[in-house]
């Protein structure tokens, strides 16, 4: 309580407590008990609502969300490499990469409308309230306190209840790969720059151009694409920059989640 007041008189916003969560409105959508509710409720805390505050990154959900998205990524893993014996790791990876991104986990997270739960700052516009970082975030914080109360099997369960079971695997597979989305989620999962595109050369009559795009991460150029559309080269150089990248990754531990 003291810590709490502590906050509201440095300036900061006043916090929910436990008090502020149905839990068991919760563990109804999330499909088993909450027993402590101090670890669900801190999985619910967006970072927004301890703004100013020196203890912010240990009183949101963002270590949950780190516990989580790394559990997630191995149950979505594992469950790929079991489901498609004969196929290689590019394409795993590449399912994987459709499975675990931002937009899909958003999209669970309004499947079962684990929105209403989800404290925010009230500065927020209702808008970003329903963005998908502050849904998928949250998401991967319940993975992560279910993983802590429950374990891997109840983890596992949740995620294949609320998401692997949900999806048709084969028709996500046979969706075209977009090259940009792709090579956007991977760099954000290492915590690089956004990747940037820029037109190197441009040739040929207004009938039959030719675009040569280059792609750069951090500023460094890790792909080049040529096609009769910007549009189209910026895919070619963004597949050519994954293909890169995920062997740095390999090579010097280029960090992906």
């Amino acid at each position: 309580m003291i810590g709490w007041l502590r906050k509201i008189l440095g300036g900061g916003e006043s916090t929910p407590s436990i008090d502020d969560v149905d839990f068991e409105a919760l563990a109804q959508i999330i499909g088993c008990p909450v027993q402590n509710e101090n670890l669900f409720t801190q999985a619910l805390r967006h970072r927004s609502l301890l703004r100013g505050t020196p203890d912010a990154h240990k009183d949101s959900n963002e270590r949950l969300e780190y516990l989580g998205d790394a559990i997630l990524g191995f149950v979505v893993a594992e469950h790929l490499y079991r489901a498609y014996p004969d196929r290689d790791e590019g394409f795993l990876t590449r399912l994987r990469a459709k499975l675990v991104n931002g937009r899909a986990l958003a999209e669970l997270a309004r499947a079962m409308n684990l929105g209403q739960f989800i404290q925010v700052s009230n500065s927020l516009s209702v808008e970003q309230k329903d963005s998908d970082s502050i849904l998928a975030d949250a998401f991967e914080a319940i993975i992560g306190a279910i993983y802590l109360e429950h374990g891997i099997e109840v983890s596992r369960s949740f995620i294949e209840r609320t998401g692997l079971h949900t999806i048709d695997l084969d028709q996500l597979a046979s969706r075209k790969d977009n090259h940009k989305s792709i090579l956007l989620e991977f760099v954000q999962a290492g915590q690089k720059q956004q990747p940037v595109y820029s037109v190197v050369s441009e040739s040929g009559p207004s009938h039959d151009k030719r675009f040569i795009v280059a792609v750069l991460v951090d500023d460094v150029e890790y792909g080049r694409g040529e096609a009769r559309s910007k549009k189209r080269a910026e895919q070619h150089a963004a597949k050519q920059a994954f293909e890169t990248l995920k062997s740095k990754n390999l090579s010097e531990g280029f960090k992906q989640s």
